[in-house]
């Protein structure tokens, strides 16, 4: 799949990023002010990077669990098709959760998850993702907080992937094939 040649053209830059990562920051701690410990769970493996940037602005007691859940394999479209490949270690059952999420596409997989973790009693749960592309969506679900809205782009970089690949990039790109 990464045979193609390709190039990667910066959309959003590592200080575009932070500064909204701390904006998010502070809107989450207002929303969660008080708090006895808010459980952060990441979405596993494209939010490693977001959850850890949002988690190091957070002035607020802290529990980080992971999720990894795929609908894209090593593809550049959705297989619509969630499958939970590693589940949440600890509960969440009366605690107040943030579910922190890279880039919602079609919808399929935060939805599912969502519907996952609901079902399990949390006090609130709360959703921020890095990317939303709402052209693409194909299920009626929308995040808490966003950091930014993008084009139907096939996007890198930031800890989102293209078949492995480009996650330590500290910025998003846009890939375009040669």
């Amino acid at each position: 799949m990464t045979d193609r040649p390709y190039v990667i053209d910066e959309m959003i830059s590592a200080k575009s990023i932070a500064a909204r990562v701390e904006e998010l920051a502070r809107e989450i701690q207002a929303h969660f002010k008080g708090t006895d410990k808010l459980i952060v769970v990441g979405l596993l493996r494209g939010s490693f990077v977001f959850i850890s940037d949002v988690v190091r602005e957070l002035d607020l007691p802290v529990e980080v669990d992971f999720l990894e859940a795929s609908s894209y394999g090593d593809g550049m479209e959705s297989s619509r098709e969630v499958r939970i490949l590693k589940d949440l270690r600890g509960e969440i059952s009366g605690r107040d959760v943030l579910v922190v999420e890279d880039i919602v596409d079609t919808g399929f997989t935060l939805s599912h998850v969502m519907n996952l973790l609901k079902s399990r009693g949390p006090a609130r749960i709360e959703t921020i993702a890095l990317l939303d592309k709402p052209s693409r969506r194909e299920v009626d679900i929308r995040a808490t907080w966003t950091g930014f809205e993008i084009p139907d782009e096939f996007v890198v970089g930031y800890g989102i992937d293209y078949a492995q690949r480009n996650r330590n990039l500290p910025y998003i790109g846009k890939v375009r094939f040669t």
